[in-house]
């Protein structure tokens, strides 16, 4: 406790905000442990039927995002989730 009764433990001083994750991009997209972003394909959901089962197995797989996407999804994931 200082002389004026305040506990200096409990005041804080926020040096620097949080950043916050886009929670859509944390579901949509991951990032390797060397650092590349991956994304899933889409058309995987409905009307399957008619895809061949080759499509169905190289749609199930990830891929790596395009460069130019890149910079905005790092900035959407600031803490690489």
């Amino acid at each position: 406790m200082s002389a004026h009764g305040i506990n200096e433990e409990i005041v804080k001083k926020n040096k620097k905000m949080k950043l916050k994750t886009h929670r859509g991009a944390a579901k949509r997209f991951k990032i390797t442990a060397t650092g590349k972003i991956m994304r899933w394909h889409s058309g995987k959901r409905h009307l399957l039927g008619t895809k061949l089962p080759r499509r169905q197995r190289k749609l199930a797989n990830k891929v790596q995002v395009s460069p130019a996407d890149e910079n905005n999804i790092r900035l959407a994931l600031p803490y690489g989730i």
